[in-house]
């Protein structure tokens, strides 16, 4: 009778595997003191951002209320709201942070957190006040949660008490250094100038944790050892998520602005959303595909005119593979990367320079027709870039592809919420024509991401499939002792 080991597929016992916990002759961490060190200065200096945020708000109540015209009260309410979302965030971002590892989610949050400070910087009603300040909670309460995790992962037990006590110097700091370096900043530079300070200091910590910051969750890098090969996914991740959270944007000004510009009625800023939508169906069944490209099915067989599915087989063909073969299989060494994302760097170019168009048409009241035109364009290629993302985001978890589409809202999710908040600040700041000039730039980040992605990819795949192989060759060591 099989035993319960031998009745679960071998490709599913390899992705269920653990990494090898440390032996006797390994160490607990493989980072240097001078590397757990520089770890700890950063994730203390993330973890001190929570509880300034809030410390250094104080002293500027009554300035914000008077700016804005309403009750110290109603301004309180947003310190409350601020605490409540910091309790519930935390746990959901410590989730994600033990499946797909400490840094996506640390890039995750502070960009998060970087993007609310510039709207509550840029806003001037009390509404935005109140949303940007749960997105700001929501980004960056995490951090502290994820900070304990990584002293988890670099420290034994013995050494966590002054570990710890180290780590806690930044959020700690906040209470007394929060309030008064407030009210310096409220009384010389204006109440608006303590979300500026946070957007340099929070970008500031960004980048060096993008530079810096090594992965170091043992369920992906074991003691340290082993080499987080996850570099693509959270590429196309983070691609996918930009790319999904300035389409968020696009959409969620289309009905205010043209209430706003063109006067329409809320039927007609209802149906001003068709063109996008339709654009959008087409371009899913052009890009698309019928069949999986691991059917056994004969090319005779399968339906033509799929994009995505003559790219397929024009790269294997260039690439010096049989496409029918190609088709069954991903093959070692095939450029998949290539295959899928080749088009999608044109399709961001256009999307970036559409929405760019967009902006200025509004912003010039050219007519109605012209933005709905080229609502349409960002439509189309927009969903063009969903099916690619989501394509190779498939063919690279075949057998984890419900992980990996979980994580992919994760990232999505939050980045959109974080910039739809600020979305009007920025419209009432510069006009709709450099609002959405910001946002085609930041369509235009996806270009430099796909071009490291191609580059990346394959090496990356290739050290997971060696990473695989060493975790199936302990599994069959380890069956062989069960029997």
């Amino acid at each position: 009778m099989a035993t319960e080991r031998e009745a679960i597929p071998a490709d599913e016992r390899q992705q269920l595997l653990p990494p090898p916990t440390p032996t006797e002759s390994a160490p607990f961490s493989a980072f240097t003191p001078c590397q757990k060190r520089w770890i700890l200065f950063l994730t203390g200096f993330a973890g001190s951002f929570s509880p300034l945020s809030s410390f250094i708000f104080y002293p500027a109540i009554v300035p914000i209320a008077s700016s804005l015209g309403v009750t110290v009260g109603l301004v309180n309410l947003a310190i409350t709201t601020y605490m409540v979302v910091s309790g519930i965030v935390p746990a959901i971002l410590g989730s994600a942070a033990d499946k797909i590892g400490r840094r996506p989610i640390y890039i995750l949050a502070l960009s998060i957190y970087f993007v609310a400070n510039i709207g509550l910087a840029l806003q001037s009603s009390y509404p935005a006040l109140l949303v940007l300040r749960m997105v700001q909670s929501a980004g960056i309460s995490g951090t502290i949660s994820l900070g304990y995790g990584v002293i988890s992962d670099i420290a034994t037990p013995s050494e966590r008490g002054s570990y710890v006590g180290i780590f806690a110097l930044g959020p700690n700091a906040a209470p007394p250094c929060g309030p008064v370096l407030g009210g310096i900043i409220a009384a010389k530079l204006g109440w608006r100038w303590i979300f500026w300070f946070l957007v340099i200091s929070g970008g500031l910590c960004l980048v060096m944790v993008l530079l810096a910051l090594p992965e170091t969750a043992r369920a992906i890098v074991g003691n340290g050892s082993i080499p987080a090969t996850e570099r693509d996914m959270f590429v196309l991740l983070l691609c996918n998520g930009i790319f999904y959270a300035a389409c968020a944007c696009v959409q969620a000004s289309l009905s205010s602005l043209f209430i706003q510009v063109y006067g329409y009625e809320e039927l007609q800023a209802g149906l001003i959303y068709l063109p996008f939508g339709l654009a959008a169906l087409v371009s899913a069944y052009v890009w698309g595909k019928y069949c999986n490209r691991t059917s056994t099915v004969s090319r005779a067989n399968m339906p033509q005119g799929k994009f995505l599915d003559f790219e397929y087989a024009r790269v294997a063909r260039a690439h010096g593979y049989d496409p029918d073969e190609a088709k069954k299989k991903l093959m070692d060494g095939f450029p998949i990367e290539l295959a899928r994302l080749r088009s999608a760097f044109y399709i961001v170019i256009l999307t970036a320079v559409g929405t760019i168009a967009y902006g200025w048409a509004v912003q010039k009241q050219v007519h109605a027709a012209i933005p709905l035109a080229i609502q349409a364009v960002i439509g189309f290629n927009a969903s063009a870039a969903f099916v690619a993302f989501g394509t190779l985001l498939t063919d690279l978890n075949p057998g984890r592809s419900s992980t990996a589409a979980a994580s992919s809202n994760i990232i999505r999710a939050s980045l959109a919420a974080a910039m739809t908040a600020a979305l009007q600040p920025i419209i009432d700041a510069v006009g709709a024509g450099w609002c959405f000039t910001i946002f085609g730039f930041v369509f235009a980040l996806c270009g430099p991401l796909i071009i490291y992605q191609i580059k990346i990819g394959p090496k990356c795949r290739e050290l997971r499939g060696t990473k695989q192989a060493e975790r199936t060759m302990l599994l069959a060591g380890e069956g062989g002792q069960d029997r």
